[in-house]
C-alpha cells in the first residue's frame, strides 16, 4: 500500500464515522500497521534534521558530504524550513515531532512524493521520443517504437553467455546475485532506448514489469552531471520539478533505507566526463563504499566497461536487430499498414546483404527506414561510408524543404563547408580524454553563427539544458551545452579531419590516444571518404591491438568489395591469426568469411582461424560450419592449418563433434584441430572414415578441457586420452613396432 492510498483509505473512514477520537485511533492505526510504514521506520527519526533555518549535515552518512540547502553558496536547490507537501503535509521541524506515528508519517509522505515525482519526470521524457532528429514536429512514446534486440548475458562468476528472451528479464533471471549489472552495447544498438523503456515501465506500472516492487527507480544519463558531487544532488536538481520541496538529505536517507527498494541505472558511462575523476560518487557506489544494498544498472560501450567492479558483476551484451526485429520495427513505426511500403522497405534490406549488416544496429535501421520511407529513395549501398553520405543527405534534404531560398542557400554551403566542425570533433575523440559536450557560447564562437545554426537545424547537433556547477548567483544553476545528436556523427566529421592530417603529414601517428575498439568507424569513414589517404590510415590502424581484423573493414571501405583486394593484402592478413569474435557484427563477420574465401580460392596459406564463443555446428555432412548468431557459415577452407573452437561450458554430443570432425577433414591442409573448454562425450562413436582421413594426414585433434587437463583423441580408437595415456600408448606402439620389425628379420 503506498502512501496516496494511506490517504484514501483514512479519508473513507473519516467520512463513515462520528467520533473524533475513534477517527484518529483508526487512522494510527492504518499508519502503522501499513508496509510502507513498516519499512520506512528506520529512516524516521533522520528526516526534517536538515530543514532548521542553521545549515546542519547528515550525521554518520555513508554519501559523500553535501552542501546545506539554506547554504547560499551552495549550486544545490534552497528550502525554507517550512514547506508543503502536496496540498495536506507540511514539512515541520524534527523537534514539534513528539510522537512516532508522526515521524513514520512524515517519511510516508516523503517516500510517497519521491516516487510520484520521479514517476511524472519520466512520463514526459517517456512520451516526447524524437527517433529522427530532423523530425522535430513528430513526438513518440517510448513505448511505440522500443522494438527488442538480441540479448546475451552472463551471472556473476559464470563465463557462459547465454540467451536471455526478453528486456525485461534483465532485472530477475540475468541478475542473479549479482549486486552490479553493466548493459553494453555497440554505437547505435539501443542502449538509452532500453533505460528509457525501462522507466516507462517503473512510470506506467506496466503488467508483468519486473520493476512492479521497486519502491525507487533512478535513471540518470551521466552525460548530463558532470561535477556532480552526489546522487543526491543529481537527483534533485535533474529528476525532480523546481519547485520540489524534497531535499538533498531527504533523498540521502530514503536511498540508505535498506527496506526500500531501490535500483539505480546510470545511462551513458562511456561519456561521463568525472570517469576519470577519483573518488567520483559513481566509482564509490561501484565499489560497494556507499549504498552497497542497492542493485546498480550501468549502461556502456563494450570498450568503456568500468575496471573497478567486481568478479560477481552480472554482464548483458545488446546483440542489435535480427531480420524479424528490423520487420517488426518498420511495421509499427514507419509505415503503420501500408503494406506496399512496408514491401519497398524490406526489399530494399533484403536485396543488399551490406546494407542489411549495416543494419544490425537498430539506429541504423531507424534511421534508414524513415529517411527511405520519407524521401522515396532506395540507394544502393555498398559500405559504411556510403550510408553515412545518404544519411547527411536525408538530414539535410529534409532541412531544406521548410526554408527560404536564403536560408536554403546557407544550409547548402555548409553542407560541404564544414572544416571548422570537422576540427572540432577530432579535437575532441583524440585527446587523451573525450569531450563530447560543449558550451553553446563556445561552440558557436568556434564554428561561427552560420555553421552551428545549420548544424542545430539539420539535427546533427543537439542543444540541452544541464546543471551549471560552480555558477555564479546570477548566472542561474542551468546552461544550454550542445552534443552532436550520436557520437558516430562526431566520429563522421572527426573522419574528415583525420583524412586532411594525413595528407598533409603522412609520416606522424596523428591517432596516438585513439582506441580502435571505440572509435572504429571513424577509421573506417576516413578509408571510405579519400582512397589516397586510406593506405596510411590502414597502417595506423594494423599497429594498434587487434588492428588486422579492423584493417580488413577499413580496406573493404576503400576498395568496395572484398574481391577488389589485392593478394599481397590477402596473403598479409591470412598469415596471422584470423578470429572471429561471439561480439562481432554480421559484417564483419562476412567481410572475414569472404576474405577466407579469397585465400582460400587463390591457394593462399590460411594460417590460424580461432571461433570464440561463436558456437559452431557444423551440417551432416560437414561441408560448412554454421555459425548460428550471425546465420552466417564457414565453408571448405582447402588451404586452413588450424582451427581453434573456444565455448566455454558448451555441452557437445557426439552428433556436434562428429560433424565438426568431418569439416576438418575435408579441409585438406589443416594440421591441427583444437577443442577447448567444451564438454564432449568421452568417446567419438560412429565416424570411423572420418578417424581414418584424418589419421592419414596426421592431424592432431586436442581438447582442452580445463586449465589442468588436456586431452588428445586417439584416431584409431575415438577415445581421448591423457598426456601419459597418449604418451604409454605412444611407447607401446613402438615396442610393438619394434617386435614385429625383429619377427620380420627372424
Amino acid at each position: 500500500m503506498e502512501g496516496g492510498e494511506l490517504v484514501d483509505q483514512s479519508n473513507v473512514q473519516i467520512e463513515e464515522q462520528a467520533q473524533p477520537i475513534q477517527i484518529i485511533g483508526d487512522c494510527c492505526n492504518i499508519y502503522i500497521n501499513s508496509p510502507i510504514t513498516q519499512q520506512a521506520s528506520n529512516t524516521s527519526i533522520q528526516l526534517g534534521a536538515n530543514t532548521s533555518t542553521t545549515p546542519r549535515t547528515t550525521q554518520g552518512s555513508r554519501l559523500s558530504e553535501l552542501p546545506s540547502p539554506q547554504d547560499q553558496n551552495s549550486p544545490a536547490r534552497r528550502r525554507p524550513a517550512t514547506e508543503t507537501f502536496g496540498n495536506d503535509v507540511t514539512r515541520v521541524d524534527q523537534a514539534h515531532l513528539a510522537s512516532p506515528i508522526e515521524r513514520r508519517q512524515k517519511t510516508v509522505d516523503v517516500a510517497d512524493l519521491l516516487a510520484r515525482q520521479l514517476k511524472e519526470t519520466y512520463r514526459i521524457r517517456c512520451n516526447n521520443v524524437q527517433p529522427i532528429p530532423y523530425i522535430r514536429d513528430k513526438s513518440f512514446s517510448v513505448d511505440q517504437v522500443f522494438t527488442e534486440v538480441g540479448i546475451q548475458y552472463k551471472s556473476g562468476g559464470n563465463d557462459s553467455w547465454r540467451t536471455l528472451s526478453g528486456y525485461r528479464d534483465i532485472l530477475t533471471e540475468a541478475k542473479g546475485d549479482s549486486r552490479i549489472q553493466i548493459i553494453e552495447g555497440e554505437p547505435g544498438y539501443g542502449k538509452s532506448t532500453l533505460a528509457l523503456q525501462l522507466a516507462y515501465d517503473w512510470c506506467n506500472n506496466v503488467l508483468n514489469s519486473t520493476l512492479g516492487q521497486t519502491d525507487f527507480l533512478v535513471v540518470l544519463n551521466l552525460r548530463e552531471i558532470g561535477g556532480t558531487k552526489s546522487i543526491a544532488e543529481a537527483i534533485v536538481n535533474l529528476l525532480l520539478p523546481e519547485d520540489s520541496p524534497i531535499t538533498e538529505t531527504d533523498v540521502e536517507l530514503l536511498l540508505q533505507n535498506e527496506d526500500l527498494k531501490t535500483i539505480i541505472l546510470f545511462d551513458s558511462f562511456d561519456e561521463y566526463p568525472n570517469q576519470h575523476s577519483e573518488g567520483n560518487f559513481v566509482a564509490k557506489i561501484l565499489e560497494g563504499k556507499i549504498l552497497r544494498h542497492t542493485h546498480v544498472v550501468l549502461i556502456t560501450r563494450p570498450s568503456c566497461e568500468p575496471t573497478i567492479c567486481t568478479p560477481n558483476t552480472g554482464k548483458i551484451k545488446l546483440t542489435g536487430f535480427d531480420e524479424s526485429a528490423r520487420e517488426k520495427y518498420v511495421r509499427k513505426v514507419v509505415t503503420k499498414g501500408d503494406e506496399q511500403a512496408t514491401q519497398r522497405l524490406l526489399q530494399a534490406f533484403k536485396s543488399n546483404p551490406i546494407l542489411r549488416d549495416i543494419c544490425q544496429a537498430p539506429l541504423f535501421t531507424v534511421i534508414y527506414a524513415h529517411a527511405a520511407h520519407e524521401e522515396q529513395v532506395f540507394e544502393e549501398i555498398g559500405s559504411v561510408t556510403e550510408f553515412f553520405k545518404y544519411i547527411l543527405k536525408c538530414f539535410h534534404s529534409h532541412a531544406l524543404k521548410k526554408k527560404s531560398k536564403r536560408e536554403q542557400g546557407e544550409l547548402k554551403r555548409y553542407a560541404v563547408d564544414h572544416a571548422n566542425l570537422d576540427r572540432i570533433a577530432y579535437e575532441s575523440l583524440s585527446g587523451e580524454y573525450q569531450q563530447l559536450i560543449w558550451k553553446r557560447e563556445d561552440l558557436v564562437q568556434e564554428l561561427g553563427d552560420g555553421l552551428y545554426r545549420a548544424c542545430a537545424v539539420t539535427g546533427i547537433l543537439i542543444e540541452e539544458r544541464v546543471l551549471n556547477h560552480n555558477y555564479e548567483l546570477e548566472d542561474g544553476p542551468y546552461s544550454i551545452q550542445v552534443r552532436f545528436y550520436h557520437k558516430l556523427l562526431c566520429e563522421w566529421f572527426a573522419s574528415h579531419h583525420l583524412v586532411k592530417l594525413v595528407k598533409d603529414h603522412p609520416s606522424h601517428d596523428h591517432t596516438v590516444n585513439m582506441d580502435l575498439y571505440d572509435l572504429q568507424c571513424l577509421f573506417r569513414f576516413a578509408c571510405g571518404l579519400d582512397p589516397n589517404a586510406a593506405s596510411e590510415v590502414i597502417q595506423l590502424v594494423k599497429r594498434k591491438k587487434d588492428g588486422d581484423r579492423f584493417a580488413l573493414l577499413c580496406t573493404l571501405e576503400q576498395r568496395g568489395h572484398v574481391a577488389d583486394i589485392g593478394l599481397d593484402e590477402v596473403r598479409d592478413l591470412v598469415s596471422r591469426t584470423v578470429w572471429f569474435g561471439f561480439m562481432d557484427s554480421r559484417l564483419l563477420q562476412r567481410t572475414t568469411i569472404q576474405l577466407l574465401e579469397l585465400a582460400s580460392g587463390n591457394e593462399i596459406p590460411i594460417a590460424h582461424v580461432q571461433l570464440w564463443e561463436c558456437s559452431p555446428v557444423a551440417d551432416q555432412s560437414g561441408s560448412s560450419l554454421a555459425l548460428p548468431r550471425s546465420q552466417l557459415s564457414l565453408p571448405i577452407l582447402s588451404t586452413l592449418q588450424k582451427l581453434w573452437i573456444y565455448d566455454h561450458a558448451r555441452r557437445m554430443d557426439n552428433t556436434e563433434v562428429v560433424g565438426i570432425l568431418r569439416y576438418t577433414a575435408q579441409c585438406t591442409a589443416v594440421e591441427r584441430l583444437w577443442f577447448y573448454h567444451q564438454t564432449l562425450p568421452d568417446r567419438v562413436q560412429g565416424a570411423e572414415s572420418t578417424l581414418s582421413t584424418l589419421r592419414s594426414r596426421n592431424v592432431s585433434v586436442t581438447w582442452q578441457a580445463s586449465r589442468l587437463t588436456t586431452k588428445y583423441l586417439n584416431l584409431f580408437t575415438g577415445l581421448w586420452e591423457t598426456v601419459d595415456e597418449r604418451e604409454q600408448r605412444k611407447q607401446l606402439e613402438e615396442l610393438d613396432r619394434r617386435r614385429r620389425k625383429v619377427c620380420l628379420i627372424s
